[in-house]
């Protein structure tokens, strides 16, 4: 379940900003960063704060998560392959808005349906959830090897099988929606054999999520909640931005952006494999505050090696791309961004699910969801266009030094503030 999930998302995503921000004549759509922010951003955020109505309150009082999950992902996917097919801002945007509400919802219900049948959620639910960042490798991999790539050979550096680029790599991006939309209706399918998880008809509460919203009054949780608006910001701005970041500011090819941000993934196993007991050792106050302090590091390190001047790719006499030591530092300190999701979301989703009574549980997660999904896209949107304004021409980044540094002193400030006024409830029980 968690590894076709993440595929659905993690195959066009990251190549996304790239192919809506590149010029038409090279192949993109032409959007400005601005517009961008609106597609990635405002459309994922309506999606996040619609899920409490759409998951929580209906896979939690009415209907079985595994047949709820089927009928969203079934009609996502045929949105999805629709949308591939767009080149208007104002069709990106709508079909962008109508798909979030669809697929958003189901990320939370996994959670949720993972926690309901797992014994141990502290050493089993990790294990399972990192099966997702292998789905998001595996997607992020095989579709440019596949279509935007010929003659592959092997190298020491990931992706590690590569190949010269296609002349339209750039147009051939959007096709990564086609193969979404099919890959989430066979989901879809999948679904119905996932185990009964049926709705728990006698809840106390009519209203799901007006009950999960209470756990607001919880000083643990409303922490929480306030620490976590500022890091979903600055994390939307990473899918945002750091294609164009890589191809522009760096030097690397298109072909080997999605694989380069797995990067990112493979260190998210790691850290994915001992979140429990890491967490067992050291609590969710301080792994939180490690996530945190990580997003910090990984623009720190972002925007120095953004002060020199941007460099265009560089290729061989045979055509095969050359490695600069500055994209090799902007590729492999994505090793942070495992830290990063690990200790900071995924830690989050499991202290959320130890505070929340039985009958919310779907609802407290959707909840959660509505922050780091719904108001923090919604806010990145907006400051990414600031940025672009004050760090850019015509609407798109050009100074990523400066990008980078403002993300990072937010981070900075935010795991300061959150490690200082937390307090670990779960821990205390304990």
């Amino acid at each position: 379940m968690m590894f076709l999930q993440y595929a659905v998302w993690g195959i066009w995503l990251p190549v996304l900003a790239t192919y809506l921000q590149s010029p038409i004549v090279e192949g993109g759509l032409g959007f400005t960063s601005g517009q961008v922010g609106w597609i990635i951003g405002i459309a994922a955020s309506l999606g996040a704060v619609s899920a409490p109505f759409i998951a929580g309150q209906f896979a939690d009082r009415y209907f079985s998560t595994e047949k709820f999950l089927s009928l969203l992902l079934l009609f996502g996917g045929v949105v999805k392959f629709v949308l591939s097919f767009q080149t208007s801002f104002s069709a990106w945007l709508v079909l962008s808005i109508l798909y979030s509400v669809l697929y958003m919802p189901t990320l939370s219900l996994t959670n949720s349906m993972a926690f309901a049948h797992l014994k141990n959620v502290d050493t089993e639910w990790p294990r399972v959830r990192v099966m997702g960042t292998f789905g998001w490798i595996a997607a992020s991999w095989l579709f440019p090897m596949i279509w935007l790539q010929s003659d592959l050979e092997f190298q020491v550096l990931p992706p590690f099988f590569v190949g010269t680029e296609v002349a339209e790599a750039t147009s051939r991006l959007g096709d990564t929606l086609k193969v979404s939309g099919v890959i989430s209706i066979l989901y879809a399918f999948y679904c119905l054999t996932l185990p009964n998880t049926p709705p728990n008809r006698g809840a106390s509460e009519k209203l799901a999520f007006i009950k999960a919203f209470s756990l607001l009054s919880e000083k643990s949780f409303a922490v929480l909640i306030i620490a976590s608006l500022p890091i979903a910001v600055i994390h939307q701005i990473y899918f945002m931005q750091t294609g164009p970041f890589l191809e522009n500011q760096l030097g690397l090819l298109v072909t080997y952006i999605a694989p380069a941000m797995t990067v990112g993934q493979f260190a998210e196993i790691g850290v994915m494999a001992i979140l429990g007991v890491f967490i067992g050792k050291f609590g969710f106050r301080r792994t939180i505050a490690i996530g945190a302090f990580a997003y910090f590091a990984r623009y720190l390190v972002w925007g120095l090696i953004s002060l020199q001047e941007p460099s265009g790719p560089s290729v061989d006499a045979s055509g095969q791309f050359l490695w600069t030591i500055p994209l090799i530092i902007g590729v492999f300190s994505q090793l942070l961004h495992g830290v990063c999701y690990a200790c900071f979301f995924a830690a989050a989703y499991m202290y959320v699910d130890k505070i929340a009574d039985d009958d919310i549980r779907n609802s407290a997660q959707t909840v959660f969801g509505i922050i780091i999904l719904g108001l923090g896209p919604m806010l990145a949107a907006p400051l990414l266009a600031i940025l672009s304004s004050l760090f850019g021409e015509a609407g798109v980044v050009t100074d990523f030094a400066s990008m980078w540094l403002t993300l990072a002193a937010i981070a900075l400030t935010t795991s300061i503030v959150f490690y200082s006024a937390f307090n670990d409830q779960a821990m205390d029980s304990k």
